[in-house]
């Protein structure tokens, strides 16, 4: 006999694109957002009942109806959210997904399509992260906030960085007029964290600029 608790009222929505329409898109980067979202709008909405149970069984002659009610509500539930995560899903991603008329099955999927996703990227931002330059088409401060930005995205997907493989990183992607700040920081006892790191390095940007427009004068 199925707990009566489990009986809920699965009521239809007033609309429900319009509550689809104030979730991201899932673009195969952003899944952890959108898997909480959706299951924020299903819950407020009252049809969440089919991502938190198993199918309940086939009803027959005999069931009850206890019984009966839940395999309804299910369903409903069921055929609902499937319908609000389609609508969420960039076509492109959409397609590839293979087909399946559960819901819970189908968040499964996107999360497994997502995981797929997440390891191609890390691959890439670490690439990346290893190989950047500093070439002086932007400023020191704004090329150290994207290197560390790249290592805050490895670390949301589940590749951390640690803070002194980021100064290492950081210190390779300089240029030679930065050999003797790069020397000096490797005679030192005591290495500097990014943030620090980066506070000197803005100095010393400012400095070489200051002695290129000294020579200049002269």
């Amino acid at each position: 006999m199925i707990n009566q608790t489990l009986l809920i009222a699965v009521p239809i929505p007033v609309s429900l694109h319009s509550h689809a329409s104030s979730i991201p898109v899932y673009n195969g980067l952003n899944f952890s957002e959108w898997c909480e979202q959706i299951q924020f709008h299903l819950g407020a909405l009252d049809i969440d009942l089919a991502l938190q149970v198993e199918k309940p069984a086939a009803i027959t002659d005999t069931s009850s109806d206890v019984e009966r009610s839940v395999h309804t509500a299910w369903e409903r539930s069921n055929r609902l959210s499937l319908m609000f995560m389609r609508m969420s899903i960039a076509n492109n991603i959409k397609s590839t997904l293979p087909h399946t008329e559960n819901a819970k099955e189908f968040m499964k999927l996107v999360g497994e399509r997502s995981q797929t996703a997440d390891k191609s990227l890390a691959g890439t931002l670490m690439v990346t992260l290893t190989t950047m330059k500093f070439d002086g088409s932007c400023s020191m401060h704004e090329h150290v906030i994207e290197m560390t930005n790249i290592g805050a995205k490895l670390k949301s997907l589940g590749m951390n960085v640690d803070d002194n493989f980021l100064v290492q990183f950081i210190l390779n992607s300089l240029p030679s007029e930065y050999g003797p700040f790069q020397m000096n920081y490797n005679t030192m006892k005591d290495k500097w964290n990014v943030n620090e790191l980066h506070g000197m390095l803005v100095r010393e940007e400012t400095q070489i600029k200051n002695r290129g427009l000294i020579l200049f004068i002269s």
